[in-house]
């Protein structure tokens, strides 16, 4: 069944998977489609993640937020050839739910692919609602604490990592804004950068 045909029928359960979360991932790739939704984030259309963003059309997006046993915070360094914010810090994972899959889904799969960590169950934050500052995302907050496994980046995405405490997150944004991605700034300005 093609991912167009899974929107085609007339109701799409959130909490019940038509295929796999493994096997939705395993079909996309860097030029993904993702769920273009209406303001109840419920799925109206799939289109290339590409046209959604430059349409600033709203859809998904989760990401995940994971803290050591100090309460510092992982920031990942995007790789450079990423097309946006190539080279700066931005927080610990992100990515777009594939079509059909489910916000833990993704973010499960963004652990593993992007970090190699196997976490089972992050934890659900809150919601953001889609608007200018989240590029027209409707973002899933996860948190991951306490961890204790190593965190080794995938070069491909990710070019490095490193936990900053509070402080070094305050002077981060205070005097070196031009590093980081807007994404990031957004949810320090926010408060959502804190352990909970």
């Amino acid at each position: 069944m093609s991912v167009y045909a899974l929107l085609n029928q007339s109701k799409i359960s959130k909490d019940k998977a038509v295929i796999s979360d493994k096997q939705i991932a395993q079909k996309q790739d860097s030029d993904s489609l993702v769920e273009i939704v209406d303001d109840n984030n419920r799925p109206i259309a799939v289109l290339p993640k590409d046209l959604a963003h430059r349409q600033f059309l709203n859809h998904r997006s989760v990401q995940v937020l994971i803290f050591n046993n100090e309460k510092k915070l992982y920031l990942q360094k995007r790789d450079k050839s990423k097309r946006f914010f190539p080279g700066r810090w931005d927080i610990s994972a992100r990515t777009h739910p594939a079509v059909g899959e489910s916000t833990d889904g993704a973010a499960i799969r963004i652990l593993r692919d992007n970090l190699h960590l196997d976490i089972e169950s992050p934890q659900f934050l809150r919601n953001l609602p889609p608007c200018a500052e989240t590029g027209y995302e409707n973002v899933t907050i996860f948190a991951v604490t306490r961890i204790n496994q190593a965190i080794v980046p995938n070069a491909k995405d990710v070019s490095e990592g490193y936990y900053f405490s509070r402080e070094e997150l305050t002077c981060l944004i205070k005097e070196f804004r031009e590093l980081l991605t807007p994404n990031l700034v957004t949810l320090w300005e926010s408060g959502l950068l804190t352990a909970p």
